[in-house]
């Protein structure tokens, strides 16, 4: 359950959602890409109030990249392209790595591979909004640093980003601004230097320990 949850993910910036598992930063997330409804409160996208469902929300200029790698395992990854209304190209020039694997079944990449797929996908469609939930989950730190230097780079190309992590530094690395998250609501909120500068407190909300902030 979420409580009074109040942020905000401006053109051309990447807003970071952090806190500890049951924080209540995946439920956020789908509320506001329309998988689930809120029980109070609105979600405005776009300057628009929305009750629709996601794929209505994509239509606007919304693209969502679930925990899940949302590939089609028994398709190639140049047809998981397609499915997505992607060119091949558009991909390859984001993640230049995909190239040589267009034409190998997308489930026979490593997780790495899949997330690239699943993020170029994403980020061809030139959404204007990316909600990105847990893009780190179970991959090696350099394609961590891969993934989210190519979130970095679209958020400098006008896209606003709301990415929920759980690697709190590499976040608050690429990161404009960043909510802190503990029991469904938000605890810590400022600019991500302002957030890791306050390591402690950081620390404090994963915890669960109740401290003084200013």
């Amino acid at each position: 359950m979420i409580h009074e949850v109040d942020l905000e993910v401006r053109e051309g910036e990447v807003v970071a959602l952090l806190g500890p598992n049951g924080a209540g930063k995946s439920t956020t997330l789908f509320a506001l890409a329309g998988e689930i409804s809120p029980m109070a409160g609105e979600v405005v996208c776009l300057g628009t109030g929305q009750r629709a469902p996601l794929h209505r929300r994509a239509r606007l200029g919304m693209s969502f990249v679930p925990e899940e790698r949302s590939v089609f395992s028994g398709m190639s990854v140049a047809d998981n392209l397609l499915v997505g209304s992607v060119k091949p190209a558009e991909a390859v020039a984001l993640f230049p790595e995909l190239e040589p694997l267009m034409r190998r079944r997308a489930g026979l990449l490593s997780g790495g591979e899949q997330q690239m797929l699943t993020l170029a996908r994403a980020l061809a469609r030139k959404p204007r909004v990316l909600l990105a939930d847990e893009l780190s989950m179970g991959l090696a730190p350099l394609i961590v640093d891969r993934l989210l230097t190519a979130v970095r780079a679209a958020a400098d190309t006008g896209i606003g980003v709301l990415l929920v992590e759980q690697h709190s530094r590499k976040a608050l690395e690429i990161a404009d601004r960043a909510y802190v998250m503990r029991q469904g609501r938000i605890v810590l909120a400022g600019t991500a230097s302002t957030l890791a500068g306050r390591s402690e407190d950081v620390e404090a909300a994963y915890l669960g320990e109740d401290r003084e902030t200013p």
